[in-house]
């Protein structure tokens, strides 16, 4: 703790004093950002393993797919196959805003909407196999996209915890603290500052009680001189 180099005065007692209510408010909505975040941040993080572990089932899936075609179709011909899509896709970025943080929220969608324009070949010289891997992978593009999603959610949620951490803590153990032991100091120099003035006040009344007790026995004396 530490007491700030300021001028021990009433006019900044009372501006410290409003420094430190506005700081307890910050502190506690902060803090209260904080676990509201965290909460967040967990949510997302059990969505992130969930949705991982059906992507790298579907992966799994589209690998084995593609493995069977490999085996079932030679090399050169699988890839003249694959060589020129017909279907092309947009992504669309928005935003959303949690506890003031905006993550991305993806969207996408395909240039046309025959489900038949995934193929880029014909079928008279493809195996079955190589349209079930096609089509498996096309189903899973949408689970990957939405990982990508809460994944970069979870991230940014994770920065603006850590974030919203330190503040939190230099409220908690340094600005609070410091702004308190601050006040304490200018309070007790304002008291021994009102102590120091009352007992000069208190001394210069006893003085002047003396010096009028003084003048009135000297007046009494020269009354009594002048009635003998």
């Amino acid at each position: 703790m530490a007491v700030m180099n300021v001028n021990p005065t009433r006019m900044e007692l009372t501006r410290l004093k409003g420094k430190l209510r506005t700081a307890q408010r910050g502190h506690k909505l902060l803090k209260d950002k904080r676990d509201e975040l965290m909460k967040r941040f967990l949510d997302t993080v059990r969505e992130v393993r969930a949705l991982r572990a059906q992507v790298e089932e579907e992966l799994m899936r589209v690998h084995g797919s593609f493995t069977v075609a490999s085996a079932l179709m030679s090399g050169p011909a699988m890839e003249q196959a694959l060589m020129y899509p017909k279907q092309s896709v947009e992504l669309d970025m928005t935003f959303q805003n949690i506890m003031s943080v905006n993550v991305p929220r993806y969207e996408f969608r395909t240039r046309t909407k025959d489900n038949g324009d995934i193929y880029p070949y014909g079928f008279a010289n493809t195996s079955g196999e190589l349209d079930d891997a096609v089509e498996a992978l096309g189903e899973v593009l949408q689970s990957m996209l939405k990982l990508a999603e809460i994944e970069k959610t979870a991230q940014m949620l994770a920065e603006e915890i850590e974030k919203t951490r330190r503040r939190v803590n230099a409220l908690e153990y340094v600005v609070i603290p410091d702004t308190e032991d601050t006040i304490r100091y200018i309070t007790m120099k304002l008291d021994e500052n009102d102590r120091a003035t009352t007992t000069r006040l208190m001394k210069v009344k006893d003085m002047l009680l003396a010096q009028a007790i003084e003048e009135q026995k000297a007046r009494d004396a020269r009354a009594l001189e002048q009635f003998r």
